[in-house]
């Protein structure tokens, strides 16, 4: 009987931009921010890219309203995931050790200060800053365990 496999590997492109801010802790921060807002904005642009595919037509209208998505998707995400990484971070030299842990603390502060800034601009409930707080935890824990599997 015929038999045939495949074999192979597959992994992800590495890109690396330095920026040497002189801080450790802005180093990191800047550098979250920066690869976590090109996937949004990457997410905003290829989402928009099917819809108009779709469609079958693009105008200047659609294009502009792309761009702004693609800087409002990018800030934000970039903001959140620049703060969790500087919290992460500031654990870490405070708590003195490398560990899950450090995800879990820096996952809830910024699930926290989050939730109290969306919080605070459009009054809302006040128990959103708590949920948002154990979301944080709960998605950072969890992606710091998703690295260890690896």
């Amino acid at each position: 009987m015929p038999h045939s496999s495949f074999s192979g590997s597959l992994s992800s492109p590495k890109l690396d931009l330095g920026i040497d801010t002189g801080n450790v802790f802005f180093n990191h921060t800047i550098d979250g921010f920066l690869k976590i807002g090109t996937v949004a904005a990457t997410r905003a642009a290829v989402e928009d890219a099917y819809h108009a595919a779709r469609r079958g037509r693009i105008s200047g209208h659609n294009f502009e309203e792309t761009l702004k998505k693609m800087c409002k998707e990018g800030a934000y995400w970039g903001t959140v995931a620049g703060v969790y990484v500087g919290m992460e971070y500031g654990v870490e030299r405070v708590r003195g050790t490398r560990d899950w842990k450090n995800a879990m603390i820096g996952g809830v502060l910024t699930g926290a200060l989050t939730g109290a800034l969306l919080s605070a601009a459009g009054h809302n409930n006040k128990d959103k800053i708590v949920v948002d707080a154990i979301t944080g935890g709960a998605i950072a824990t969890a992606a710091e365990f998703l690295n260890y599997l690896t």
